[in-house]
Parts: structure tokens; sequence; C-alpha cells
């Protein structure tokens, strides 16, 4: 049986990830009540981007510990650029449709970006190796932490703080809850709606592509189909955070990663529940986990921080 702290310490790490790119999910559904399907694949071009500065832009045998920041600021441009050009010509023309044209628009975008990737990126076709940080494991504690989780580890509470200070001190992130709350009202009062939901695809592709580089880190390998599974599972953090709610999103997303955790490291110890416990499994653990809280607690762990405006 495994250590119960290195494991809590493996799904704290999997469920921040996870917690990165569920803001952008809910970020954007609680402005514009859209779910963007598309957003694990603006996960993925972030992680791409990454790899682009450091194939294409640094000199090569260029240490990690200098490109890393470097391309941190390709993913998060790359990203950000993906998802404001989503925004602009593909979901604008319809915010005043019915919630299921921007919906399956969403669903087509993410197919297309994932096939876009496929054909043009040199060697998509196949996984392609990620640049990892000389170093480590380093043991604390009795935990082991793998060195590409470094970045993680520093990343997402910066993330989160970051955020907060954005949402509850400046100009715009008060615009932001105030288009939140009632986007017609804060129209009449000046605020440039159109703007806030941009900045707010923006933020949310910038937490998706430090997601995509922490992913490139701890895995060591991306690949054009990395956003399709992982996006679901933010999405069910966001669900399980809270749909709409930007801390319930982090929240939900260390709950699932814990708990899918959890579940392929001890379910196996079960009597008769050995074949449940292996890493096929996991994804399945992810959305039962998910079913449970939308029997039980369909508003989320924190609850829904918008109103439903149908």
């Amino acid at each position: 049986m495994n250590e119960l702290p290195q494991q809590l310490v493996n799904g704290l790490l999997l469920g921040s990830m996870y917690g990165l790119v569920a803001i952008g999910y809910t970020m954007v559904y609680g402005i514009v009540q859209l779910i963007n399907f598309a957003h694990g694949e603006i996960f993925m071009t972030g992680a791409f981007g990454a790899l682009s500065v450091y194939l294409w832009v640094l000199p090569n045998g260029t240490s990690m510990w200098v490109a890393l920041p470097l391309m941190l600021v390709g993913a998060i441009i790359v990203a950000v650029l993906v998802a404001v050009g989503a925004e602009r010509f593909a979901y604008r023309p319809l915010r005043g449709a019915p919630r299921l044209a921007p919906l399956i628009t969403a669903i087509g975008l993410s197919l297309a970006l994932q096939q876009a990737v496929w054909a043009w990126y040199p060697g998509a076709k196949d996984a392609l190796t990620f640049p990892q940080i000389a170093g480590g494991p380093f043991e604390i504690g009795g935990v082991t932490i793998q060195t590409g989780d470094i970045f993680l580890l520093v990343a997402a509470p910066l993330s989160m703080a970051v955020l907060g200070y954005f949402v509850m001190k400046t100009r715009t992130g008060r615009g932001m809850q105030a288009t939140a709350q009632d986007p017609d009202t804060a129209r009449l009062m000046g605020i440039n709606t159109d703007r806030i939901i941009v900045v707010a695809f923006a933020l949310g592709a910038a937490f998706a592509a430090v997601g995509g580089v922490a992913y490139g880190l701890k895995y060591g390998q991306i690949d054009f189909r990395m956003g399709f599974l992982l996006g679901l599972k933010a999405f069910t953090a966001a669900v399980l955070g809270g749909i709409g709610n930007i801390y319930g999103a982090m929240i939900g997303g260390v709950v699932l990663g814990v708990a899918e955790t959890l579940a392929t490291a001890y379910i196996a110890d079960i009597p008769g529940m050995e074949k449940f416990g292996s890493n096929t499994w996991a994804d399945v653990w992810a959305f039962v986990l998910l079913i449970l809280v939308l029997l039980f607690r369909p508003q989320g762990l924190l609850g829904e921080r918008v109103a439903d405006r149908a």
C-alpha cells in the first residue's frame, strides 16, 4: 500500500493543475453563461507555445532555469491570442443566440484547434518531448517531490493570489464582478462589457497556459490531444467548486485531484475491487465524483456565485 502523505501530495499537485484550467471555465461562465468546451485546447496551445519558444527562439543548450520564464511568457501569449480570437470571431457573433449555438460552436472549435495543431505543428502527429528541469527529485518530510512539480508548487498559489488581488482590488476586476451580476445594469453604468468579456477570456487563457507548462514539466511530453480529457476534468472541477465561483474552481480541482489519486492508490486494496484501482480507472472515478456532487449538491461545494439568467 502506498503511503498516505505521498498520495495526498500527488493529489494536491494534480488538483492544482486541474484548478488552474478550471478557472477559465468558471470565469467565462460567470460573465457570459458560456461553457467554453474549447478551453482544454487553449491549455494545449499554451503548452505548444512554450515548447516553440524553447525549440525555435532560445539558443540550443539554454538552461531550463533561464528558459522557463521565457517559455511561460510564450505560452501565455499564444494561449491568450487563441482565446481572444475565439471570443471575437466564434462566440461574440452568437452572444444573443440560444445557448445551444455557442455550446456547439465551442465543441467544433475544440476539434478544429486539435486538428490544426496535428496538421501544422512539426512532429505533432506523435507525442513531443517537453524539456525538463535538471536535478531532483527532492524528499521533504518523507514525501518525494519531482523536479517538474516545483513549478506547480510555486505557480498555483501565486496565480491564485494575483487573481484574487486583480478581481477584488482593480477597477477592471470590479467591472467583472458587476458584469457577472447584471450585464445590462453594468452597461448602463458605463462599464464596457465587451472589454470585460475579452479580459475574462484572456485571464482564463493565461491560467490555462500556466497549467499547460506545468503539464509538460510533470509528464515530460505533450500532444495535440492532451487538452480534451484534462479539459473535461477541469470542467468537472469547476462544477465541483461551484460554477462561476473563482475560488471554488481551485478548491474543486484540488478535491478532484486528491479523490482521483486516492481512489487509484487504495481502491485496489478493497477485497473484490482489485481491478478498479488501476490507472485506467482514474478518469472514471473523477466523473463518478462529479455525478455524486450533482446528485447531492448541484450548486457545488462553495455554491454558484452567479444567478441563472436564462
